[in-house]
């Protein structure tokens, strides 16, 4: 697999050598699904470029997680046929899983998630998902496309039906139908801060393991601003950590997507937070397998750690 010239954090070689890290990111810079705003083609990008400022200490966690060994790879070939980048992303993917890599996709729009839940699902024969997200995404179709980043939910249902949706805010009548005539556990923004779902629930009746994927419009606005298809009311940051974290916890997470940023020149805050998740959560990561008595923390790589 070939190294990005550009690695997620920017850390001493020692610290981005395949060979030994526990973790590769994987972006693919790809916005053809979008239906807004583009610019998530250069997202990733963006992303890896503002991760190299993060500082490396985690003062919750109060340790350095990148010593885990954090690798980033060059994107999978991107086509313009949505099937091709789908099957692109699935090779890209399986090829990672099966060296033992806790694989990060950094989007690009939603739509790139699928080939990943599939490989995921391929490997463990079981999957659930979880997603947080401002909108449902459960169309089958948009703008005359399966693959347009509004129907991936349908495409990720098509392959497990082990789902739970969190952050929702935004969907059409069609969709809030498929909801209720599925009974598919979906939380909206709205449930979430009332206490009108049981999201503690319905996250211990997810059968393991699990996947998540972030569209980076779950979040305020003041949070992350730059996104395609933006929506007010979001989670704050500290209370989305406070969920991601006792997801990890709970459950045993075995990758994860963050898609859906799209690069605005002028907007250097939305970039820098969302590298911030991303290390956040690989922490996360770690941090529940140690407390699994599974490890200790890391000084240095030693290869694979999840698997």
């Amino acid at each position: 697999m070939k190294l990005n010239p550009k690695q997620f954090l920017d850390p001493d070689a020692e610290f981005s050598d395949f060979k030994t890290a526990a973790v590769a990111i994987l972006p693919v810079p790809y916005d053809a699904g979008t239906t807004w705003f583009k610019g998530t083609a250069k997202g990733p990008e963006a992303i890896i470029a503002a991760s190299q400022h993060l500082e490396l200490y985690d003062e919750i966690l109060m340790a350095e997680p990148f010593r885990m060994g954090i690798v980033t790879v060059i994107p999978p070939i991107i086509s313009s046929d949505p099937e091709a980048l789908q099957a692109a992303i699935y090779r890209s993917s399986t090829a990672l899983i099966q060296q033992d890599k806790f694989v990060v996709l950094v989007g690009g729009d939603h739509s790139v998630t699928s080939g990943y839940v599939k490989a995921l699902h391929d490997r463990y024969g079981r999957l659930s998902v979880i997603q947080l997200d401002a909108h449902s995404d459960l169309r089958d179709t948009y703008n005359g496309s399966p693959f347009n980043h509004a129907c991936v939910m349908s495409r990720i249902r098509e392959i497990t039906g082990d789902t739970l949706q969190i952050g929702i805010r935004s969907m059409s009548s069609e969709e809030a139908d498929r909801i209720r005539s599925e009974n598919l556990m979906v939380c909206t923004m709205s449930d979430y801060r009332n206490g009108d779902f049981d999201v503690d629930g319905a996250v211990e009746c997810l059968p393991d393991p699990v996947f998540i994927t972030v569209d980076v419009d779950v979040f305020d606005w003041s949070v992350i601003s730059s996104t395609g298809t933006p929506e007010p009311g979001g989670f704050l940051w500290d209370e989305a950590l406070s969920l991601l974290k006792k997801i990890f916890t709970r459950k045993n997470v075995v990758g994860f997507d963050v898609v859906e940023l799209s690069y605005t020149e002028n907007d250097r805050n939305s970039p820098f937070a969302v590298a911030k998740l991303i290390y956040k959560m690989l922490g996360f990561k770690l941090a529940s397998q140690i407390s699994r008595g599974l490890m200790d923390w890391p000084d240095k790589p030693r290869g694979s750690l999840f698997f």
